[in-house]
């Protein structure tokens, strides 16, 4: 009766309206992958493109783009601790058990990083701000939501790639932690977030000639990262590895978010702090998993069939999440 009740609330063009949106935002992702497949296959582009657009991107794009987010967040205008800590325990959360559920089921050690990563891992900074910002206009909340889980995104997955990635070589738990450390404290992602906060926080501004050429830097990190994995996604390969990849997809689109979506409804979390946790809890895997996973030497196809797979299924399972918030006057 109560479930009727709300349900009944809802205008069948505010549904339309909220699944168009969410299918303008997914699928043309999905389809600039399937350019570079295409390129790849006609003979455009090879793998030494591949290879360098991965650097590139790890290396340039992403961590311009990561600086010039966070360094333009007001971070004493809009800091919330409890929420920021929500996302960062929430985020740990679902690391740690996707980790643990790897260890118990995926038998082949190769797949575990990739598998792990691209589980927990959310396209929080890519997607998830322009999700929000379509719903609210400007966002405070989304930039706090990034503070709390990208760093850490960045952090575990150096670690379980690292550890994982390293699992046949033979190496010790000691000397592993030590690879873990030096990774972290060189990965240039955590290095952007670091020094964007840090210019947050102390209000320092680019000269405009810098921080323009570092915008123009920063569009290419999403379209080429796109355009690279679908060049470098193997067919064959990922249909081999379909069940890891629907495994992943389901936990990353529904099941992390199915326990930890309730539980911010219950610490009173509304309106647009709890429509950015939807993002970090069930956006799809971003397509950094999949330059991280090939440039640290983990499974890159199948990482790129879980980031096909979550960007496709998002348009749907992120309406219904939608749906189900505005449903219940959640949002």
């Amino acid at each position: 009766m109560i479930w009727n009740t709300a349900f009944s609330r809802i205008k069948k063009e505010d549904n339309m309206e909220h699944f168009i949106y969410s299918i303008h935002v997914t699928v043309p992702i999905f389809l600039v992958m399937a350019v570079g497949w295409v390129c790849r296959r006609t003979g455009m582009l090879n793998d030494a493109f591949v290879a360098a657009a991965n650097r590139f991107n790890f290396t340039v794009t992403l961590p311009a783009m990561l600086f010039l987010d966070m360094s333009s967040v007001d971070i004493y205008g809009t800091f919330d601790a409890g929420y920021v800590l929500f996302c960062a325990a929430a985020s740990t959360a679902c690391f740690f058990g996707v980790w643990g559920l790897a260890k118990l089921f995926l038998k082949e050690a190769s797949m575990r990083g990739a598998f792990v990563q691209a589980s927990f891992r959310s396209s929080a900074a890519v997607m998830g701000l322009a999700f929000i910002e379509n719903i609210y206009g400007s966002s405070a909340m989304g930039p706090m939501m990034i503070l709390g889980a990208v760093p850490l995104y960045n952090i575990f997955s150096v670690l379980v790639l690292t550890f994982e990635g390293g699992a046949a070589d033979g190496k010790a738990g000691v000397s592993r932690i030590s690879k873990v450390a030096v990774n972290i404290a060189k990965n240039p992602i955590i290095l952007a977030i670091a020094f964007g906060t840090l210019a947050a926080m102390l209000h320092i501004r680019l000269p405009v000639i810098i921080d323009k050429t570092m915008g123009s830097i920063a569009k290419m990190a999403t379209p080429l990262a796109l355009v690279a994995m679908g060049a470098g996604f193997e067919g064959k390969e990922a249909l081999a590895k379909i069940k890891p990849t629907l495994a992943a997809s389901f936990l990353k689109l529904v099941g992390q978010t199915a326990v930890f979506l309730p539980l911010a409804v219950w610490l009173g979390f509304r309106g647009e702090k709890l429509t950015a946790i939807l993002i970090m809890l069930s956006a799809p895997a971003t397509p950094s998993c999949y330059i991280m996973a090939k440039n640290m030497g983990n499974d890159g196809e199948l990482t790129a069939s879980v980031v096909a797979a979550t960007t496709l299924l998002a348009a749907f399972t992120l309406t219904g999440w939608i749906f189900i918030l505005k449903t219940l006057g959640l949002q």
